[in-house]
């Protein structure tokens, strides 16, 4: 590990203990904090989770302005248990219709951009067990402490069937090695691919979103170079309970992580290509027959910085002139 990364590890880690909501609403000020749950047929777990954020942070005490979820096309009652539990629900589809559809996570994270209005913004994926609002709480810790900070990454132990640190699969066989051998700046975040999260919306604004499985990655590499080392963060959160892929589907996330990675090392000149990716990834299922094969396209596409969307930019307009006014 480079020396200036186990620098990081000391000074920008920290753990959700640390931050309580007192101290949190005393830094708030005038800041605007929205928390997103991006959700895809997660019925049985987003109203506890909405239920918990709500009880916790809107109504026992100030802190969040606005709770949303998008609803990325589920086929099951997510959306009316979101809406019953009290968050603003809105469809992915919805979002900014005049632009090509996408699929994918990371499209519904870069649409809640447009949907949103706070300064800070909090994603926690809405597939969680065991929730605690700390979640909520530790990863706004450093961004309403330091305004040095601009993005902070949850981390935390992930159980698979009881074996404490067995789930991050994907993590340690694909995206911590990827990290270590060309962004080793990165090294020290424990948790790469966490789905919580949360970011300075001045910045999450300017820098483009993958829109599948790549997202996570994707931020870490841009926000890095955007704002540097030192302007990223992270927070223990404790224990993370979730529903966990098959091997199948983490291959397909593998394949979409590493299409992200590729796109980055080709953008920021760190490989010279002699030819593209391809997009296939093939796998195998066992049929009547011996194995069959199963054709994935893992290709990433990307959405541009939100900035930069004309309609997203135009609604900005008067806060972004206010700013610049106020300016000594």
């Amino acid at each position: 590990m480079l020396p200036e990364v186990e620098k990081w590890l000391r000074t920008r880690t920290t753990a959700s203990a640390d931050w309580p909501v007192e101290a949190l609403l005393a830094a708030k000020g005038s800041t605007k904090i929205s928390v997103v749950l991006p959700a895809r047929n997660e019925a049985e777990t987003v109203g506890e989770l909405v239920s918990a954020i709500r009880r916790d942070l809107v109504e026992a005490v100030p802190l969040v302005d606005e709770l949303i979820v998008i609803d990325s096309r589920s086929t099951d009652d997510t959306a009316a248990r979101a809406v019953q539990a009290g968050a603003k629900v809105f469809a992915q589809d919805e979002i900014l219709p005049g632009l090509p559809p996408m699929d994918g996570k990371g499209d519904v994270l870069w649409k809640s951009l447009a949907v949103t209005s706070g300064d800070l913004i909090a994603f926690v994926d809405a597939d969680l067990r065991e929730f605690h609002t700390s979640f909520v709480t530790g990863l706004l810790g450093p961004l309403l402490a330091d305004p040095s900070v601009v993005y902070v990454k949850g981390c935390y132990d992930r159980p698979l069937q009881e074996v404490q640190g067995g789930g991050g699969r994907v993590t340690e066989l694909v995206a911590r090695p990827m990290l270590n051998l060309h962004w080793p700046l990165l090294a020290g975040f424990v948790q790469p691919l966490a789905g919580e999260y949360a970011g300075r919306r001045e910045v999450l604004e300017r820098v483009p979103f993958a829109t599948g499985y790549g997202v996570e990655l994707g931020l870490l590499i841009d926000l890095l170079e955007h704002a540097g080392l030192d302007a990223l963060a992270q927070v223990d959160l404790g224990r993370r309970v979730h529903s966990h892929q098959s091997t199948e589907a983490l291959g397909v996330m593998a394949g979409q992580i590493m299409h992200t990675a590729w796109t980055r090392l080709e953008r920021q000149r760190k490989i010279v290509p002699l030819q593209s990716p391809a997009t296939g990834l093939t796998q195998f299922r066992r049929g009547e027959a011996g194995h069959l094969p199963v054709n994935r396209d893992v290709t990433v596409p990307e959405r541009p910085p939100m900035i930069g969307v004309p309609e997203y930019a135009a609604s900005r307009l008067p806060e972004l002139l206010d700013c610049e006014f106020s300016r000594p």
